[in-house]
């Protein structure tokens, strides 16, 4: 195992004073959302460290790609062990740098372990194409070489390994780079498994954006698998195009739940609550927007105003919680300036959008009603606790409104589910839900049209992302008849 410099278990926490300027740079600041202080300090990747990793990756190919694929699943599956018995670290450091609540780290950590067997179980085999005794071709699946996973802040652990395992299970070696808000779970991930995996097989590096812009460009990495925004993900499309790369982008979302006249406001608000509420609504596949009849906007502004402001929003170490706060200071703002326009606007605040007092990067649940169109709120993914009512005339017109813009992800209908199969054949999108939202599988592929993405996660499909094809054709010679 190959890292970029030192072990997370060597981080070296905050003493709170400044240093003169002969002092060393201490490494990449991570931070506790909760509190708002720095509590350790990540390796940052100097550009020959980053070479280092890539390069050992790159030498580490020919003999992980030769290994049985057998063998290469026993692997996968012995990285979930170690993972599942160091799971309640791994989801107290989790906690401790993205701010979600603790049950819901262990959650994750053990979600992630899980992934591995998941996806040690999935198939790569070839195919023959002709067999007509002249021409013996075959279809293999091969893999690109070294894969570089650049993982975000909502899901560290989880989306991490969503790349890494099916890297590995197809041939490929991996170069992860954390989101640098959550580098540490990282860090001890890769730091477990390299008790398992050959040296070389999985590297990590950390820092900033130029750390993460030096390794798409390195000329030994083959595939580029990314998660996040998607100015981010066209800046890795151009660099990957200049040198011929695969990519595979999940550039997020921004989800519409489309409430049809008929469905049951108090069956069906609580559900969208939920749905919009997870992980304090940094989740690309959470509703982003909601839709409703007008003769009951003002029902649903109510039932999910009193759900809003019922919710425990704290530490998640705090056995109560249930929100934490937003991953940095710059995520909260945004949200509260999305929050503040589309009131301006004409937007009538039914719950939260006020910033509380006091330290971490707190927002309280947000509903925002009667929202009209045009503003930024409903336009663009604001990846926080917060739900824009929109009420509507007819559904042709919610469905219209709830169409425009670049994101492509996800939608959802609720209500009757004969006119909802009918509207879900309309839109544009990878996954359409009825009667629920978000619900994401490990063997259901998963990913965005237009600027919400290129290619899949997720099952089959998901691994084959990481593979090429390899056509072998054989002329065969014609057998002459032994005397």
């Amino acid at each position: 195992m190959t890292t970029a410099t030192t072990s997370t278990r060597a981080t070296t926490p905050d003493t709170g004073g400044g240093g003169s300027t002969g002092t060393p740079d201490p490494g990449l600041p991570v931070a506790n959302p909760a509190t708002g202080q720095v509590f350790a300090h990540a390796p940052v990747s100097t550009p020959e460290a980053l070479d280092r990793v890539v390069d050992a990756a790159a030498g580490a190919f020919g003999s992980w790609s030769a290994l049985p694929p057998a063998r290469r699943r026993a692997l996968l599956r012995r990285c979930r062990t170690v993972l599942a018995d160091h799971e309640r670290e791994l989801a107290e450091l989790l906690t401790r740098e993205q701010g979600k609540p603790l049950r819901d780290a262990l959650r994750e950590a053990r979600s992630a372990a899980d992934w591995f067997t998941r996806t040690a179980a999935l198939g790569l085999s070839g195919r023959r194409l002709v067999d007509d005794g002249t021409s013996e071709i075959t279809l293999q699946r091969v893999p690109y070489g070294v894969v570089a996973a650049i993982a975000p802040s909502n899901f560290p652990l989880l989306l991490a390994v969503c790349k890494i395992a099916p890297a590995l299970l197809a041939g490929n070696t991996v170069v992860l780079k954390p989101a640098p808000e959550t580098p540490l779970s990282s860090l001890l991930m890769v730091d477990l498994l390299a008790g398992v995996l050959p040296p070389g097989t999985l590297g990590v590096v950390c820092g900033d954006g130029s750390v993460g812009e030096r390794l798409t460009r390195h000329e030994a990495v083959r595939l580029i698998s990314f998660t996040g925004s998607i100015p981010v993900g066209r800046a890795i499309a151009g660099a990957a195009a200049a040198g011929l790369k695969g990519v595979v982008l999940e550039l997020g979302g921004n989800d519409p739940a489309v409430v049809l006249p008929g469905a049951d406001p108090e069956e069906v608000a609580p559900q969208l609550f939920a749905r919009a509420m997870a992980n304090s609504g940094q989740f690309c596949a959470a509703v982003k927007r909601v839709y409703v009849p007008r003769a009951q906007h003002d029902r649903y502004a109510g039932l999910l105003g009193a759900l809003a402001r019922s919710a425990v929003v704290g530490d998640g170490a705090d056995p109560a919680t249930e929100l934490g706060p937003l991953v940095s200071a710059a995520q909260r703002d945004r949200v509260a300036a999305l929050v503040d326009g589309a009131v301006a606007a004409g937007g009538r605040l039914v719950a939260g959008g006020t910033v509380p007092a006091g330290p971490g990067w707190f927002y309280p649940p947000t509903v925002v009603a009667g929202l009209p169109p045009g503003t930024d709120l409903e336009a663009e993914e604001q990846f926080g606790p917060v739900i824009p009512l929109v009420p509507y005339d007819s559904v042709p017109e919610a469905v219209e409104r709830a169409g425009t813009g670049p994101h492509a992800l996800g939608w959802s209908f609720w209500g009757d589910e004969r006119e909802a199969r009918e509207l879900a054949s309309r839109v544009e999108c990878g996954t359409v839900w009825i009667n629920t939202h978000g619900d994401l599988r490990h063997d259901v592929p998963f990913g965005g049209h237009r600027e919400s993405g290129v290619g899949v996660e997720y099952g089959t499909w998901g691994l084959l992302e990481f593979t090429r094809i390899k056509v072998r054709n054989i002329a065969v010679r014609e057998r002459s008849t032994p005397p």
